[in-house]
């Protein structure tokens, strides 16, 4: 029996079902960037600029080990959402015993490694010696709370894997409240700076870990285990890992690349880094509706090909395509005549130089004509997770990487905080023009297989 959160998305209209999952989890992902901002503007706004640029500095670190997470979580839950899709149940919730007892490992092994070499890090992107220490806390702390993040995200892509995408929102929505009240907590009752803030971050997203896998259990009974689901299937960990960790490491992938345009504004000064800071958080909360169309494609697609829907599947990356080109159109405007009213939440006017406040607008706008390319990554990357590649989103973040490692070391030198800007668009054209032909290759291969048996 189908549970009333449920969705299938075997049946019905595509457009309908891909708005229905995706425009919850847009308004999930909006909240996750607040939630992400609220650390920014708190030390912004109450500690100074130097400390902004210190959390801001960190960005590719975080996102590193974060994406990381996400990747990772959202190839778990490909395998289950395919079981579900063709309806056997057991083998999806043995799928979802050893995801757990993966993720256990692997919050193990992120927090312990990335603790370690958090001030090595730091050191080696010239991070402006005014800010490191300050950079150091906030990063370790969020390394060794990496757990929380994991099963979050886990849980979360859980959910989706069964088409319910508005209870993720909920839990988010919750933990978003917490994180901007532990926040001010932190920095303003208890002046732990930037500390505080990553304290906080720990705090809400295990807060919010463990309501989800409460709900699930209590919500869901095709998710309440049996006799034999959480006895060790070494084979079954080795299929969810090697799903997961192509997706993981695209993050990661990406993340690099995130880290060498980061050394290059390091050189610019502490200005320049929290001016770039505040215009990438903007970048990130007016692109949310990118990946949650991007997500809505890839449950959309594991279903389907767990069903054996394989038109249905080219239909549905059809639709999610002109679905993206239309919020792309809506999104460049609101960023691009609303980037000054969105950098001042950032920094207060009366004490912030014009000049970081201006470089943050330029940024802003800059990319803005990019977003096209961008959506296409979501689209094709996330996508093709959802129909069981693991290569097709590697490829595409390693020609991502490529672009954005040509352009941060060669155009910051010939157009100054221009090049910068300018990286990141470049990158996304890379990518975003190359990873279609990828998905065609890839429905290709699986319809020639089906046909073969």
């Amino acid at each position: 029996m189908q549970h009333a959160m449920e969705c299938d998305m075997t049946r019905g209209s595509a457009l309908r079902l891909i708005l229905a999952f995706s425009i919850p989890l847009f308004f999930g992902n909006v909240f996750q960037q607040l939630y992400s901002m609220v650390d920014t503007i708190v030390v912004g706004r109450f500690v100074g600029v130097d400390a902004l640029a210190a959390v801001g500095s960190t960005s590719g670190f975080s996102f590193m080990v974060v994406g990381f997470a996400q990747g990772l979580t959202a190839g778990f839950a490909v395998i289950v959402s395919q079981r579900y899709g063709a309806r056997d149940f057991r083998m999806m919730r043995k799928a979802y015993a050893m995801s757990i007892l993966c993720s256990v490992i692997w919050s193990v092994l992120i927090a312990v490694l990335f603790s370690v070499l958090s001030m090595p890090l730091l050191r080696l992107i010239d991070t402006p010696e005014n800010i490191i220490r300050d950079a150091n806390s906030y990063i370790t702390i969020i390394y060794a709370g990496i757990g929380t993040a994991i099963f979050y995200n886990l849980f979360s892509s859980i959910l989706r894997a069964v088409g319910d995408g508005r209870s993720p929102l909920y839990f988010l929505l919750l933990s978003s409240v917490l994180n901007i009240i532990l926040d001010l907590f932190f920095v303003i009752v208890i002046p732990l700076g930037c500390a505080g803030v990553a304290i906080a971050t720990i705090i809400a997203q295990g807060i919010s870990a463990i309501a989800s896998i409460i709900y699930i259990k209590r919500k869901f009974p095709i998710f309440r285990f049996e006799k034999g689901d959480w006895k060790p299937d070494f084979q079954l960990c080795i299929r969810l890992t090697r799903i997961g960790i192509p997706g993981a490491v695209q993050f990661s992938v990406c993340a690099v690349g995130v880290i060498i345009i980061q050394a290059a504004i390091n050189g610019f000064g502490s200005d320049t880094v929290a001016a770039y800071s505040v215009g990438c958080k903007i970048e990130n909360l007016v692109t949310q509706f990118f990946p949650a169309i991007g997500m809505g494609i890839s449950t959309f697609a594991s279903q389907n090909l767990g069903a054996g829907n394989y038109d249905r599947i080219r239909k549905g990356f059809r639709t999610s395509f002109m679905i993206m080109v239309a919020g792309a159109v809506i999104t460049f405007c609101l960023s691009y005549f609303l980037a000054n009213p969105l950098s001042l939440i950032f920094m207060d006017s009366s004490t912030t130089s014009p000049l970081i406040i201006d470089m943050s607008v330029q940024y802003v706008r800059t990319v803005s004509w990019f977003f096209i390319p961008l959506g296409m990554i979501f689209i094709f990357r996330t996508g093709s997770q959802g129909l069981g590649s693991g290569t097709i989103p590697l490829i595409s973040s390693i020609a991502e990487l490529v672009m954005r490692v040509i352009a941060a070391f060669t155009l910051p030198g010939i157009l100054g905080y221009t090049g910068i800007c300018f990286a990141s668009p470049i990158a996304w054209c890379g990518a975003g023009f190359l990873i279609p032909f990828c998905y065609l290759y890839k429905m290709r291969k699986i319809e020639s297989k089906a046909r073969k048996v």
